[in-house]
């Protein structure tokens, strides 16, 4: 009977003592030991814990984007504004969910809409741990950066592969931000107006498709040789026309790349020398986009494009070294004169449509290959907002 006793006994024993062991692991995260630092990150778990800290830094792995209190999407994302992340990637219960607020600085690169890719990517935020959505969240983020990789930031911007290169510009904001980046950018290598035929068709090769190129307004990929002037044929788009300014196709402004794009003949006809604004009747040979007397708007997919040429060309001509100076306005109508509006426009279509790798590759293609400068508004999309 004794030894009966001892068994039952010892077997109760271990049932307790399991039990205890599942209790700690219940409410103590396995990784719950970092102090809130950039070196020893909260565990997400302590994020939720600690909700009413600042200054502090969370990771934990990305999977989805709040929607709502009781909602979390896994796919299909509407914008870029938000992620929800968690101890374990695969996690479920909005529970163990921090929701964090993405500002727009951010968004570009780490927004699900544009990098659907990162769900299931660990990053580390800093910000201010409070409530978003009714939900234990994040908020006033300053910082964002992956970890469960090689760092490279997933499909994000370009721009940490570059910071040297704007170096100068830490630190500085609107007047002498634009100077200073003007100042970077400014002296690139030239090309003539008939080189700019053969650099479209590196700059704007189809990815799908290598013996073709991507039409910026219609979208349509068109064979890299069908160019020329014909109804059919694609051309050489100045995004910022040539007219505002009265450049032509001068070396400079009239072959810069970084606004020069492939357009279908028709299509560019119609855009003309019209600024940027939104309405107007539809393009019956690209859908999407909008004209009238004074105004074109582009597809959706591209306005954001076009508003980081357009303020790519407002920085990069300053008038200095006998150039026209550009710049941009709040009208349309400016005819000839060196601006281009609305800026109040292009502001919103550079948030609505973020950077894209389209975007980012035609960038590091003209930097590496061609003109060795870069828009800094595809590398640093927070930086319109600082200047204007």
């Amino acid at each position: 009977m004794s030894t009966t006793r001892n068994r039952v006994l010892g077997i109760v024993g271990l049932m307790i003592a399991l039990s205890l062991v599942f209790l700690y692991m219940s409410i103590t995260p396995s990784n719950a030991n970092g102090s809130g630092t950039s070196s020893s990150p909260y565990s997400v778990a302590q994020g939720i814990v600690n909700q009413g800290e600042t200054g502090v830094t969370v990771e934990g792995y990305i999977v989805g984007k709040p929607e709502s209190t009781s909602s979390v999407s896994t796919s299909n994302f509407q914008d870029d504004y938000s992620m929800a992340i968690a101890d374990q990637a695969g996690e479920s219960n909005m529970d163990d969910m921090l929701f964090v607020q993405i500002p727009s600085q951010f968004r570009s690169q780490y927004g699900l809409k544009s990098n659907p890719g990162l769900m299931g990517e660990k990053i580390k935020v800093s910000g201010s741990l409070t409530d978003y959505f009714a939900h234990p969240g994040e908020k006033s983020v300053t910082a964002m950066e992956l970890t469960g990789n090689d760092g490279s930031g997933g499909s994000g911007g370009s721009g940490g592969e570059y910071e040297t290169y704007y170096s100068s510009a830490e630190g500085k904001t609107g007047s002498a931000l634009k100077s200073e980046l003007h100042m970077i950018i400014d002296d690139h290598t030239e090309l003539s107006y008939s080189q700019v035929w053969d650099a479209l068709r590196v700059t704007d090769e189809d990815p799908n498709n290598t013996n073709n190129v991507i039409l910026l307004y219609s979208g349509w990929s068109k064979s890299k040789y069908e160019n020329g002037g014909n109804v059919d044929d694609w051309n050489r788009e100045h995004v910022w026309a040539k007219s505002h300014g009265d450049f032509g196709t001068a070396m400079g402004p009239g072959t810069d790349i970084h606004h020069l794009r492939p357009t279908d003949v028709t299509v560019n006809g119609s855009r003309g020398n019209l600024d940027f604004d939104n309405g107007g009747s539809p393009n019956s040979e690209a859908p999407g986009n909008y004209y009238d007397s004074d105004s074109f708007e582009p597809r959706d997919s591209v306005k954001g494009d076009v508003a980081r040429m357009i303020f790519y060309m407002a920085v990069r001509y300053e008038g200095d070294s006998g150039e026209v100076d550009l710049e941009v306005n709040n009208q349309v109508s400016n005819g000839s004169t060196p601006y281009i509006g609305k800026v109040s426009v292009l502001k919103a279509w550079h948030e609505m449509d973020p950077v894209d790798n389209f975007e980012r590759n035609r960038n590091d293609v003209i930097y590496n290959q061609y003109q060795h400068n870069r828009n800094p508004f595809i590398d640093h999309p927070e930086w319109v907002e600082s200047i204007w």
